[in-house]
């Protein structure tokens, strides 16, 4: 039976992939597979069985994946199960840029107590907040992943003219974008030329401060800029200094710090992109579903840090192994099944940089002594034999 912790409030609808007589869901120690949300599992005591880890969001900062790699413990995100919440708030920020919201609506709690003189105030202090359409408007998309594609299509259905950067597009992403959408491959005239620019990437070492000093210079003057991805992919100094030179119009980020607390022309939330009723349950439901098919059947779909593979069953036997990228591996591990007499049925060898995965249905069960040698092959990081689920 697997053991399986929820490191935070997690929706209930997890336990509809976990069924009671295979999955413990007490919470007990040392799990087999853990859910978490926001927990910071750095330096967390995970125990000595843990194979897997589903985050039930995007963002995989507050998890060791490179570590737990090394250790054969599999990581689990779930790319664009909140995409349709962060959409609508990023499209809820481009028109926050553009009309003065915020402002007009702390002016107006300032009239309480005028009484009747409330009403000739707003229409004497309302041309104070007076803002533009974004209509017509050039949008620059940076970032064309499952929510870049659809705040790109739906700015289109809003009137903008958009553009979107991403030299890393996959085919799927691609098919969901609409024909209209320009493309540009220079980031540098991508902001040049765009009244918005809302950025959809992740934070790693070689995008972190993406929007330093140097790219900000480069922003059409008066420009808005929007963040719901993550808070380093923009340096705060280098943004403070653009928004006061008149450089960058607006700084919407989810993303708040005490640097960019309270400046003029800085709307700030609290990290709200994915905090919906219908976002956690998705999130939620990915998450559950990815852990329980890797841990009854091996396979593994969106590992931030393991390639996926994908194999139907085709017997009632099956090995997983992960293991590092090098060569004859295969071939080491098929000679131990070979002189075991088992026939393979059908199998997958996926890799991701310095990591592999095979996935083997053979005839029969390996024995422990199996288990044991295939272990013993200088590179192999874990076995496991799965039967069967009925």
């Amino acid at each position: 039976m697997y053991r399986i912790t929820k490191l935070n409030k997690i929706a209930n609808v997890v336990n509809d992939y976990f069924p009671e007589e295979q999955f413990d869901l007490t919470g007990a120690e040392d799990p087999h597979g853990i859910i978490v949300r926001s927990a910071d599992m750095h330096g967390y005591d995970k125990g000595e069985n843990l194979l897997a880890v589903a985050r039930a969001g995007a963002g995989t900062n507050n998890i060791p994946s490179e570590a737990y790699a090394q250790e054969g413990i599999v990581v689990f995100n779930t790319p664009g199960a909140n995409a349709n919440a962060v959409k609508e708030l990023v499209l809820a920020a481009i028109l926050l840029a553009s009309r003065k919201i915020v402002d007009g609506i702390e002016w107006a709690k300032t009239l309480k107590g005028q009484g009747d003189a409330v009403g000739p105030a707003v229409e004497k202090g309302k041309s104070k907040f007076a803002g533009q359409e974004i209509k017509g408007k050039k949008l620059g998309v940076i970032g064309l992943g499952a929510i870049g594609a659809m705040v790109a299509n739906d700015a289109l259905d809003l009137g903008m003219q958009v553009t979107g950067y991403d030299p890393y597009i996959n085919v799927e992403h691609a098919w969901a974008l609409s024909h209209s959408i320009k493309r540009e491959t220079n980031l540098e005239k991508l902001v040049a030329q765009s009244d918005y620019i809302t950025i959809h990437v992740p934070l790693t070492g070689a995008t972190k401060n993406l929007f330093d000093k140097a790219l900000l210079h480069k922003v059409k003057r008066g420009a808005a800029v929007i963040n719901f991805s993550r808070g380093g992919l923009v340096d705060s100094e280098a943004m403070i200094a653009a928004l006061n030179m008149g450089r960058v119009g607006c700084y919407v980020t989810d993303f708040p710090d005490d640097i960019l607390l309270g400046e003029p022309g800085v709307i700030a939330i609290p990290h709200l992109g994915a905090s919906t009723a219908e976002s956690e349950d998705n999130c939620a439901h990915m998450a559950a579903a990815q852990l329980a098919e890797y841990l009854l059947n091996g396979n593994i779909k969106n590992s931030v840090n393991y390639p996926e593979a994908i194999l139907p069953r085709t017997t009632a036997h099956r090995i997983t192994i992960l293991h590092k990228n090098i060569t004859n591996m295969v071939g080491q591990m098929t000679a131990v099944l070979a002189e075991g007499n088992h026939n393979i049925a059908d199998m997958i060898n996926k890799s991701r940089g310095e990591l592999a995965y095979t996935i083997i249905d053979t005839d029969h069960d390996v024995t422990e002594e199996e288990t044991a040698r295939l272990m013993a092959i200088e590179g192999v990081i874990r076995v496991r034999s799965l039967g069967r689920v009925e």
